[in-house]
């Protein structure tokens, strides 16, 4: 791999400038406040492109990603575009020769991953994904408190995202494009949950309702779950389940519970919460959440470019949620649970 003197001489771009977020800006930012360069910007509306351009003075502008790699000289791409086209837009950039990053997930299928990690290694560039919730405050602060041994053992992690919510009309919830309900939010929450339990997986069960929204949307039989639930099984007994609902009424608190031999722990976004029972009752302790710093996601990537340092989002890492994502698919179409491939 090429290794940089500076992190300025690593010139970045981004393959999407959409409005949604302004994600494209947040990443060339980001990029820039950890030291590299913003180069470039591809983009197929016109009117976006002339946003980065105000955005970024003297910024290359390019209508395709082929139209970027042939005229530019950047080194780093980041992938901002709908989740079914992270592979394909991410194996021409890699086979080009250059770094890449992609928007979470980091594709549908596994089988993608693993092309895409594969042309990672035959050219020899880094390859992650944009897991910058990785050093969100409530899972930084869970991680320390559960490996001190706060709550003891850790029995499971229940993860779940929802409400009682009509899908837009919009690429988000089309089953094709996104890849289905889970894979949103779904892969913040894998990520979270699999920095607790540090343990192969053993097999995957999945279960979904479909059709009572998609007759409302755009989408009618290509519209996202309904509801969908996955439950993983780990080699040392623990396990995991993850709930995405747009059905339910009685959201619960918090998006994380862990559950341990000794109590159990509540991720919420300004509080964590540790419950214990004693003699008298439950004794709950509430802690403020510190600071979430999501820039480190990019410090690393400059870091390990310049100076060898470890990456932390490594695509063998950034594989396992989707792996997982993909088997609750499959099982709940097949009715049983699937053995994993990658642990």
């Amino acid at each position: 791999m090429k290794r940089y003197k500076r992190a300025s001489d690593i010139k970045v771009g981004v393959v999407g400038y959409g409005g949604a977020y302004n994600m494209g800006r947040a990443h060339l930012q980001e990029m820039r406040k950890a030291g590299m360069t913003p180069t470039a910007v591809a983009e197929i509306d016109p009117a976006r492109l002339a946003v980065a351009t105000q955005d970024f003075q003297g910024i290359e502008t390019y209508s395709s990603l082929s139209a970027m790699l042939s005229k530019s000289a950047v080194d780093l791409v980041t992938i901002i575009t709908p989740h079914n086209t992270h592979a394909p837009l991410a194996l021409r950039a890699l086979k080009a020769g250059r770094h890449v990053v992609c928007e979470k997930p980091m594709a549908i299928k596994t089988a993608e991953c693993d092309a895409m990690i594969a042309a990672a290694r035959k050219s020899g560039v880094v390859l992650s994904t944009y897991h910058n919730r990785h050093w969100d405050g409530p899972i930084v602060a869970a991680v320390q408190h559960i490996r001190s041994g706060m709550i003891g053992d850790v029995v499971r992690v229940e993860a779940h995202w929802g409400s009682r919510n009509k899908p837009g009309d919009w690429w988000r919830t089309s089953k094709t494009i996104s890849g289905g309900i889970l894979y949103d939010w779904g892969v913040h929450l894998l990520e979270y949950s699999l920095q607790i339990i540090r343990s192969d997986i053993v097999e995957v069960a999945g279960y979904a309702k479909t059709g009572y929204w998609a007759s409302q949307t755009k989408w009618k039989k290509d519209c996202n779950e309904d509801e969908a639930f996955a439950s993983v099984r780990f080699r040392d007994g623990q396990w995991l389940t993850l709930l995405i609902s747009a059905l339910d009424s009685n959201p619960r608190r918090g998006f994380l519970e862990i559950t341990g031999t000794e109590g159990s722990y509540v991720l919420d976004w300004t509080f964590n919460e540790c419950l214990r029972q004693n003699g008298t009752g439950t004794k709950i302790q509430r802690f403020r959440n510190p600071v979430s710093e999501g820039w480190r996601f990019y410090q690393n990537i400059s870091d390990h470019l310049t100076k060898g340092a470890k990456l932390v989002i490594t695509p063998e890492w950034a594989r396992r949620p989707i792996h997982i994502l993909e088997l609750a698919g499959l099982s709940a179409r097949k009715g049983k649970a699937l053995p994993a491939k990658y642990k």
